[in-house]
């Protein structure tokens, strides 16, 4: 991961995954986006959040590589790009033992629960 200014406010460069994904306005559009490609008034209808507010996010997203845009006509139509969330998941591979390790133990919990409510 690259690294992070800890002095930085929320309107500076992010400059990481995480700083990116750490306003939870940014994360709503993402989530509206993962269902696919929408102009900025589908975003902010979804978001709720003033037309500013989306279009600065936007810019933040786009300079950060997490969306791509396309103009077709009058409009701007947003969409997710896949690189940003492959940082991410490779991060977080690191730290699936922490849950993997203890489904399998409520698995193996749930199994033993089990075996002995049956005659």
């Amino acid at each position: 991961m690259s690294s992070v200014d800890h002095d930085a406010g929320p309107d500076a460069p992010a400059t990481t995954v995480h700083t990116v994904l750490s306003l939870p306005l940014r994360r709503e559009i993402l989530d509206v986006l993962r269902k696919g490609p929408a102009p900025v008034g589908t975003l902010v209808e979804r978001t709720g959040a003033p037309q500013a507010a989306v279009s600065k996010q936007l810019r933040v997203l786009r300079e950060n590589g997490f969306v791509e845009v396309r103009a077709e006509g009058r409009r701007r139509w947003y969409a997710l790009r896949p690189e940003p969330f492959a940082e991410l998941a490779d991060w977080l591979a690191s730290y699936r033992w922490l849950w993997e390790d203890r489904l399998d133990r409520l698995g193996e919990r749930l199994d033993r629960m089990q075996d002995e409510e049956m005659p």
